[in-house]
């Protein structure tokens, strides 16, 4: 296998880190393996339907026949390096797409033919977009029945407000699907239908197509014009513009996010693959293409940004996105290196812990295969083991020169299930491995229920606890019983109340007082809790002398330490985890801080004081107001065929479904919704039941609402979803 030694800063110009997104079933997976066939790293193409792909190597990614976990890879190509990592397409692991996309430079989003843009299609853009990462399309699936490109390339503009140029165009489609043409270089490209994809024949267009590709051709150089100074100059002057030109222009739109270049082929059919892995070399950014990542100073530097270039000499900066536990090589933590070179040996600092940690060994990864490598430089995707502290995107640098870069927002659990031990062996082993599950995957989460005492099995959907589950049993052998899942919902304030708290004791020979009197108010946008300090502004508290033998001291009003207001603030943020009506997180609401008054020498003790009357205040206005319920806001989207859309629609009236718009799309009624989580229970299978299982759905979390009062009366009744 062709290798490429990286020795030089200057060698990186010839490495790419991309990432392959899409909706589930769009066949990034299929698209992956041929890439990997063709590169020379795989002697055998996997098929998703046979379960023996090498990127979804899971058992459960095998059975189900979908992606669950990214996984990274690494192969060669005209004499450049390319990072791969697969990532899956179900809302439910959404989070995998997350931490892969804060890592790379670039991405192929890959669509299905028939359906263009779809509900997950539209999640994974925007997350390129918030970690601003250059992106180049692929139209799979090009031979099947329905397929159409126009109409696919118009759904990226309009769904994604994207600006999409066409470098090919589809020979045919559907069945008569034989090859593309290529814009740039003014030909085409024909594969051998009975050969593996490995040989294809580069002709001039044919007569047939000679027209569209013109068109395709000068469409493609009018984009082009808008946004490069010097295309517009030669287009103006009516001068002809070379290929190299074009493509010049073309990479400087792509690096900057003004463009996204459009390709097309089927990746099961083996056509079009060798050209979208020439296009990430000619279009996608490698590390010295972008500038270098910023990150917040620590120590000394504490606040100040810092700049961490792709320098091999620069003191080490390192990301973790990603911790696994693997049953032979112990613990895993995937990193990308911006800074510097990492060598066993080393240790470096965990800028979130502010603890030490030593590098044991560095590791290439291909899927579940790992290679020990001796070093890791600036622009690589690697594996350390043995980490202690590090989690998921934490930073590690050198101590001499600490830095901490953004972390990785990770989405909230919206469903729960009770899970318990079958035996007290059982008992030993699952909060152990729960807690390690938790690591690994940061949208999933454990937790007690303070009253009955069981423990919450928290995830992003169904398929997410079911797989949560299967590990647990399968992987870790730990025996379990399940009970139904519930959602996670929570809790708000439907109107104003104030609360006062007192903390007055003598701890030792020293006298602590505190009193905090607070208004709470509801807050329409249903966000995290919001503090207000509306009457203290901070400054130097002004003590007058002690009046009596016990040395208290009166706080003079109006004025009060940041400090203290920051302790209040901090201790109602706390106990806005737990609402008064189940012990839900509370969401919706205004804290206004109208008082504080205390009393004390001991700063350490006033805090305490402050801290104990601000939570008993705050509990006391929750008690004062009116309480309600919240529950988490899907969209859905349903395609299903046109005998099948009446049932489909009345079954979604039954479950509090709220449809915005139905329509005709490539001879599919698509519905769109937005439906409350707790009726979607079970909706796979009766939707499969409906439709003869023609049918399919996706959906992503929206919002939170509020529950209909007569439905959160049976919830708090403790009806759960049976009041649905």
């Amino acid at each position: 296998m062709p290798t490429l030694q990286i020795k030089t800063v200057e060698d990186l110009k010839h490495t790419r880190n991309i990432g392959i997104i899409a909706h589930i079933d769009a066949g990034k997976t299929t698209l992956t393996e041929r890439i990997l066939f063709y590169t020379g790293k795989s002697h055998k193409m996997g098929e998703v339907h046979e379960g023996n792909t090498i990127m979804d190597w899971m058992e459960q990614e095998q059975e189900r026949g979908i992606t669950i976990t990214s996984a990274a890879t690494t192969c060669f190509w005209k004499n450049h390096r390319i990072n791969i990592i697969d990532t899956p397409g179900h809302v439910d692991f959404t989070i995998e797409v997350e931490r892969s996309l804060r890592v790379l430079d670039g991405a192929i989003v890959v669509f299905d033919g028939v359906s263009g843009v779809e509900a997950q299609s539209e999640t994974v853009w925007r997350q390129a977009d918030k970690y601003r990462v250059p992106r180049i399309c692929f139209i799979n699936k090009m031979d099947r029945i329905g397929a159409d490109f126009a109409k696919s390339v118009s759904s990226i503009s309009h769904k994604l407000k994207a600006t999409p140029v066409c470098l090919q165009l589809p020979m045919g489609a559907e069945e008569s699907f034989t090859g593309v043409i290529d814009l740039v270089e003014e030909k085409a490209f024909i594969w051998d239908q009975d050969k593996l994809g490995e040989k294809y024949s580069t002709v001039p267009i044919l007569e047939e197509y000679k027209q569209p590709a013109r068109k395709g051709r000068e469409k493609m150089i009018e984009q082009i014009a808008e946004w490069d100074d010097e295309i517009m100059q030669k287009y103006l002057s009516e001068e002809s513009i070379s290929a190299d030109e074009i493509k010049k222009a073309l990479r400087r739109a792509t690096l900057n996010l003004k463009i996204t270049l459009v390709f097309c082929g089927s990746a099961f059919k083996n056509k079009g693959v060798q050209q979208i892995i020439s296009a990430v070399l000619d279009y996608l950014p490698g590390p010295l293409d972008l500038p270098p990542i910023e990150g917040q100073g620590q120590g000394k530097r504490q606040g100040k940004k810092v700049l961490c270039p792709t320098d091999f000499e620069h003191p080490s900066c390192v990301f973790a996105f990603k911790i696994i536990e693997d049953a032979f090589a112990g613990h895993l933590t995937y990193i990308r290196v911006y800074s510097g070179c990492l060598k066993s040996g080393v240790q470096l600092l965990n800028t979130r812990e502010n603890k030490k940690e030593r590098i044991q060994k560095l590791l290439k990864i291909h899927s579940k295969s790992r290679e020990e490598v001796p070093f890791l430089k600036a622009g690589d995707i690697g594996a350390v083991l043995g980490l202690k502290w590090t989690k998921t995107g934490d930073t590690l640098c050198s101590a001499a020169h600490p830095v901490s870069l953004e972390s990785i927002s990770f989405p909230e659990p919206v469903i729960s299930m009770v899970i318990e031990p079958k035996s007290s062996v059982d008992q030993k082993k699952m909060m152990k491995v729960l807690q390690t599950m938790q690591r690994e995957d940061p949208s999933c989460f454990i937790s007690s229920d303070p009253e009955t005492g069981q423990t919450l099995l928290m995830g992003m959907g169904e398929l997410h606890l079911e797989v949560l589950v299967h590990r647990l049993v399968k992987d870790h052998k730990v025996q379990v019983n399940t009970g139904p899942p519930k959602v996670s919902y929570r809790e708000t304030i439907l109107t104003s109340a104030e609360g006062t708290g007192t903390f007055d004791k003598k701890i030792g020979e020293q006298k602590q007082f505190a009193q905090v009197l607070l208004k709470i108010e509801p807050d329409k946008n249903l966000k995290a809790l919001m503090f207000e300090n509306s009457v203290f502004k901070g400054g130097a508290a002004k003590r007058k002398e002690p009046q009596s033998t016990e040395k208290l001291v009166p706080v003079e009003t109006g004025i009060i330490p940041d400090g203290y207001i920051s302790a209040i603030q901090e201790m109602i943020e706390d106990s806005s985890y737990a609402g008064i009506l189940m012990g839900y997180r509370l969401l919706g609401i205004k804290v206004c801080l109208l008082k504080a008054e205390y009393q004390g020498e001991n700063e350490e003790g006033i805090k305490m004081a402050l801290k104990t009357a601000a939570v008993q205040a705050f509990r006391k206005a929750l008690t004062n107001s009116k309480s309600g319920l919240l529950e988490p806001i899907f969209n859905l989207e349903v395609l299903t065929p046109d005998e099948f859309l009446g049932d489909v629609m009345s079954d979604l009236n039954t479950r509090r479904a709220k449809v915005e718009k139905v329509f005709l799309e490539n001879h599919l009624q698509v519905i769109k919704a937005q439906v409350p989580l707790a009726p979607l229970f079970g909706y796979a299978t009766e939707l499969r039941s409906l439709s003869q299982g023609r049918a399919s759905f996706s959906m992503e979390m929206r919002e939170y609402a509020p529950v209909p009062e007569k439905i959160a009366r049976k919830i708090l009744d403790g009806e759960g979803t049976k009041a649905f």
